[in-house]
């Protein structure tokens, strides 16, 4: 099920993961020096603009101070600077690899989760995505 850890904005936004079941969503964890995550964002922020809910959570340890200028440098028009500067996710995932993505269904049940990186615009992850929703 999603975790019960809250994320943050800089302008002091809380999302309370649990509360992003309802509708299917994909949460990708990431880092402003982990150049497989920088190359993913953009086709993120892609897919987001096709409707499906995409939640990126930055590992950051410095949080804001290098997640802003991140943001600010690039015109994202769905993707929300949400942080984890604690790291509660690494730890609930039992992850040290970055990227990682979780898709949720809409019950918030997880369905799969892929460490590393992906084309986003590729026959493979359209072909995990219509998976994941019984397409």
């Amino acid at each position: 099920m999603l975790p019960a850890i809250t994320v943050r904005q800089a302008d002091g936004s809380e999302l309370a993961l649990p509360a992003l079941a309802g509708r299917p969503v994909l949460v990708n964890l990431w880092a402003t020096w982990c150049a497989p995550c920088v190359t993913e964002m953009p086709m993120l922020d892609e897919l987001a603009q096709d409707g499906l809910r995409v939640v990126t959570i930055s590992q950051d340890l410095t949080g804001e101070e290098a997640v802003g200028p991140f943001f600010a440098e690039r015109n994202f028009e769905q993707l929300e600077p949400w942080l984890d500067p604690d790291n509660a996710l690494a730890t609930h995932y039992a992850g040290g690899v970055l990227p990682m993505s979780i898709y949720y269904d809409a019950n918030g049940q997880e369905l799969w989760r892929l460490l590393g990186d992906l084309d986003w615009t590729s026959e493979e992850a359209a072909a995990l995505l219509a998976e994941a929703d019984g397409s």
